[in-house]
């Protein structure tokens, strides 16, 4: 059986229908946290219709399931106790939503790599489909109080990353989240918002309106059941799913202790691209993702350089160079001559093909290449620079 498969087989049926399976898992994500790995290896091994019973009809022994302690169960019971997973289907299907578990059609393979750790299920708002969309997407977190450099940045790398193409997925707080959703919907793009609580809860309040328009125009996923508001931990257990459900995480500005940095660090014990925005070095907001630079984070600036990264061959950013200078395109011996003359003043040929290190001929023919393209200047059977100033130059401008 392979990892992360429960031997019930359950999610055979459409996730619009309640059968057995699918009504336990329900009810469990309402019993047990997000990222909760010994519930996770009890459903892997019992899968979840036998894991509800054990915590809703005790036997009296706590071995029932492994690691299972009276105190732990009773914990487990009280959630139970009021755990009503037909009425979390229907609420969820009046805000338009929906439950999907693993072995539905719609169910992100990805997020299997997480294991034990794996959500329970994810109730889900909108109308695209989460396992395609997930496979083309990128994370873009960072700072809630961020700077205006920090949202201009999100906001910049969310509408390029739509515009090429790739879905902006987020956790729709304030600062950078918030940047990024609202900057891949201003390009027309998709965005989805995993949220620490209910899809049906408008969290953080300030941020309704925009939660409202990406369950219209994007998805938003949790893996709380309807009604439930979050707490500290579930902000840090989320940051999982984001950094499993996506082919790379970009950090726009993080301190040292930002769950940002949670994400990032996931993603990379999981495989995927870690990539940063860096930010003044004197910033506490940028230190750290200094920090993940430092490591095995990647510098990008824009768009283009984390579709390189994270994208197929092929997607490749553009080189960038300073700009080119007419005298770049001079060939090796006529920069040379160019470079012999004195900045103030003339030479011969003869001291010029000197410093050149070239013969009087050719430094002749130069002088004359270089004349005619506007570098050099003849004075007599002398040369001087073009941008080098007249001898007389100061007192026409002085006026004595």
């Amino acid at each position: 059986m392979p990892e992360g498969r429960e031997a019930s087989g359950d999610g055979a049926a459409a996730p619009g229908r309640p059968d057995a399976e699918r009504l336990a898992r329900a009810a469990l994500t309402r019993i047990v946290e997000p990222g909760d790995e010994r519930a996770g290896r009890w459903l892997r091994t019992h899968g979840p219709a036998e894991v509800l019973r054990h915590l809703t009809a005790y036997d009296g022994s706590p071995q029932t399931l492994p690691g299972m302690t009276a105190a732990r169960l009773a914990g487990y019971r009280m959630r139970a106790a009021v755990a009503d997973p037909e009425g979390d289907l229907e609420a969820a299907a009046r805000a338009g939503g929906r439950f999907v578990v693993p072995g539905d059609p719609e169910w992100p393979g990805q997020l299997d790599d997480l294991g034990d750790a794996r959500p329970v299920g994810l109730w889900i708002r909108g109308a695209a489909d989460l396992r395609l969309w997930a496979l083309r997407s990128v994370a873009v977190v960072g700072a809630r109080a961020c700077t205006p450099y920090g949202a201009h940045m999100a906001a910049t790398l969310g509408a390029g990353l739509a515009e090429r193409g790739w879905v902006v997925v987020s956790g729709a707080a304030f600062g950078v989240d918030g940047a990024a959703h609202r900057g891949a919907l201003a390009a027309g793009g998709a965005t989805v918002a995993v949220l620490a609580c209910g899809v049906d809860v408008p969290y953080p309040r300030g941020h309704a309106e925009l939660i409202g328009r990406i369950a219209r125009e994007g998805l938003l996923v949790g893996e709380l059941p309807p009604g439930t508001h979050p707490t500290r931990s579930r902000f840090i257990l989320r940051n999982r799913v984001i950094a499993a459900l996506t082919r790379g995480t970009v950090v726009v500005e993080a301190e040292y202790r930002s769950g940002s940095l949670v994400t990032a660090r996931g993603a990379q014990r999981l495989g995927r691209f870690t990539m940063g925005v860096p930010g003044p070095a004197t910033s506490s907001l940028s230190a750290g993702v200094h920090e993940l630079l430092r490591g095995e984070g990647v510098l990008v600036t824009d768009a283009a350089e984390v579709a390189e990264l994270v994208g197929e061959i092929g997607d490749l950013a553009p080189v960038r160079r300073g700009p080119v200078l007419p005298r770049d395109l001079l060939g090796p011996v006529a920069a040379a001559v160019l470079d012999a003359l004195p900045r103030g003043g003339t030479a011969r040929v003869r001291d010029v093909a000197r410093s050149a290190g070239t013969s009087a001929d050719e430094a002749l023919a130069r002088l004359y290449e270089l004349h005619s393209l506007g570098f050099v200047e003849r004075e007599g059977d002398t040369w001087r620079s073009a941008s080098a100033p007249r001898p007389n130059d100061d007192t026409r401008r002085g006026g004595t």
